[in-house]
C-alpha cells in the first residue's frame, strides 16, 4: 500500500500507523498486527483482509434519536455534492493509507449525496468513480464490496424488491444497477445485499410469500445484469432479523440459506455476518459463523459489538477476546473467508469527538483480530481442542455408527442395536475444561 503524502491533510500530526510489537506504549502502533506475519502459510494481511466502512467512518456524524451531530467534519463543507465528495474521499484515503488498511466498504449515498432524480444521481456517482478509480491506483486500496441504500429514503419506507408498490421497487433496481457499475468499474471483489426494510411491521397489510417471490426475482435480475458487465465476485447477503422492520426476511444464517436455496441462488451468493446482527437475533456470533461455514456459505463479515444493556444495533467497535479467539477458531477450520474479509462496521461514540479516536477504534480492532488469529492458531496447532471434538464423536466412525452415517442402517437396526448393548455409558461434554483451554491460551 502506498502512503501518499497529499496536498492537504486531514488528519495531521498523524503518521502512517506501524506494528512496533508488545513492548510498545505508543498508542498510535500496531502491537500484535503485523501484516507481513504468516500464520498457517498465509500473511495476517491475506487472512484479515481488513476493510473500512465509508458509511461510519466518513458519514456518521455522532447523531442519535436525542440529539444532533457531534462530529464535525472538516471535508463536509463544500457546497457542491461532487466537490463536497470529492474531499471526504480525500480524507477517506488519507485514513485508510495511514491505518494499512488494504480495503474499503461503501453503500452509493456514502459516497456522494443523492436527489430524488435518477440520472442526476447517476451522473454524481460516476463523476464520484471515476474519482476512486484514480485514488485506488494511487494507493493501491482495493474496494472490498460496494451496495445501494435501498433504507434510508422515505420512499422506501415499506422496503424496496419487497415493496408493495412496483414504482418503489424500479426506483431500487435504478440504484442498484448504478451501484453495480460502480462496484465494477472499481474492481469491487463483491457485492452486498442487505435488506434493511425487506420485511414488515404488521402482516394485517402483508403478503409474505408475494414479497419473497419478488425479492427472489429482484436478485436474480440484479446478478445477472451483474454476471453480464463483467462482474465475477461474489454477491452477499447481510441477515439481521429486524430493526428498523419487525421482521426481516434475511433473519438469521439458516433463513438466508433456506431463502437462496428455495429461490435457486445458490452458487451465486454467500453470507456476510455481522457480530451484533446475531446478538439481535438470539445467536452468538460463533453460532452463525458456524452455520454460513457448515454450507459451504462463510463469505465475509461486519465486524462490530453491541451493548449488553442495549437492546438494539449499537455498532461498537469489537472488544472481546473470547468471542473472536472462537470465532477465528471457525473460520481458520472453514479454510477462511470465501471471497470477503473483515469489515469494520462499527462507529466511534457519539462523545468520542477527536479525530484521533477514529484511528484508536481501528487500531484496537485491528489489534483484537489479529491476537485472535494467533490464540487460535495456537490451540488449533498445539492442543488437544481437535482432538476431544473428534473423540466426542469416534463412534460415529466405526461399526454401526458409520454404518448410520452412510444410510445402511433401517429404524427397526437401530432399534436392535439399542436392545442388545443396553443402557449408553454416561460422558462428559467436557465443556469447562474447553472454556479453560481457550482462556488459558489467551
Amino acid at each position: 500500500m502506498n502512503y501518499i503524502k497529499g496536498q492537504k491533510e486531514f488528519f495531521a500530526g498523524i503518521g502512517q500507523i506501524q506494528y512496533e510489537g508488545l513492548d510498545s506504549d505508543n498508542p498510535f502502533a500496531f502491537r500484535w498486527y503485523d501484516p507481513n506475519r504468516i500464520v498457517r502459510g498465509k500473511s495476517m494481511a491475506e487472512h484479515l483482509k481488513f476493510a473500512c466502512a465509508y458509511w461510519h467512518s466518513f458519514n456518521g456524524n455522532g447523531a442519535d434519536p436525542f440529539g444532533g451531530a457531534t462530529h464535525i467534519f472538516p471535508w463536509d463543507q463544500k457546497a457542491d455534492a461532487v466537490d463536497r465528495a470529492k474531499d471526504k474521499m480525500d480524507a477517506a484515503f488519507e485514513f485508510m493509507t495511514k491505518m494499512q488498511l488494504p480495503y474499503y466498504c461503501f453503500h452509493d449515498v456514502d459516497l456522494v449525496d443523492y436527489t430524488n432524480n435518477v440520472a442526476e444521481n447517476e451522473r454524481r456517482l460516476q463523476a464520484i468513480t471515476a474519482y476512486a478509480l484514480d485514488k485506488q491506483q494511487e494507493s493501491g486500496i482495493k474496494l472490498l464490496w460496494g451496495t445501494a441504500n435501498l433504507f434510508s429514503h422515505e420512499r422506501y419506507m415499506n422496503g424496496a424488491a419487497t415493496n408493495p408498490d412496483f414504482h418503489v421497487l424500479s426506483h431500487g433496481a435504478a440504484q442498484v444497477k448504478a451501484a453495480l457499475d460502480a462496484t465494477i468499474a472499481l474492481g469491487g471483489q463483491n457485492y452486498v445485499f442487505w435488506g434493511g426494510r425487506e420485511g414488515y411491521m404488521s402482516l394485517l397489510n402483508t403478503n409474505m410469500k408475494r414479497e419473497q417471490e419478488h425479492l427472489a426475482r429482484f436478485l436474480h435480475l440484479a446478478k445477472d445484469y451483474a454476471r453480464k458487465n463483467g462482474f465475477s465476485g461474489t454477491f452477499f447477503i447481510e441477515p439481521k432479523p429486524c430493526e428498523p422492520t419487525k421482521h426481516q426476511y434475511d433473519y438469521d444464517a439458516a433463513t438466508v440459506i433456506s431463502f437462496l436455496r428455495q429461490y435457486d441462488l445458490l452458487d451465486d451468493f454467500k453470507l456476510n455476518l455481522e457480530v451484533n446482527h446475531a446478538t439481535l437475533a438470539g445467536h452468538t456470533f460463533q453460532h452463525e459463523l458456524q452455520v454460513a461455514a457448515d454450507a459451504g456459505l462463510l463469505g465475509s463479515i461486519d465486524a462490530n459489538r453491541g451493548d449488553e444493556q442495549n437492546g438494539w444495533d449499537t455498532d461498537q467497535f469489537p472488544y472481546n477476546i473470547n468471542e473472536l479467539t472462537e470465532s477465528m477458531l471457525i473460520i481458520l477450520e472453514a479454510g477462511g473467508f470465501q471471497g470477503g474479509g473483515i469489515n469494520f462496521d462499527a462507529k466511534i461514540r457519539r462523545n468520542s469527538t477527536d479525530r484521533e479516536d477514529l484511528f484508536f477504534a481501528h487500531i484496537g480492532g485491528m489489534d483484537l483480530f489479529a491476537r485472535a488469529l494467533l490464540i487460535a492458531d495456537k490451540i488449533l496447532e498445539k492442543s488437544s481442542y481437535l482432538q476431544l471434538r473428534k473423540e466426542r464423536y469416534q463412534s460415529f466412525d466405526t461399526g454401526k455408527g458409520a454404518e448410520f452415517e452412510k444410510g445402511n442402517l433401517s429404524l427397526e437396526d437401530l432399534r436392535d442395536f439399542a436392545a442388545a448393548n443396553g443402557e449408553p455409558e454416561v460422558k462428559s461434554g467436557k465443556q469447562e475444561f474447553l472454556e479453560n483451554l481457550i482462556n488459558r491460551h489467551i
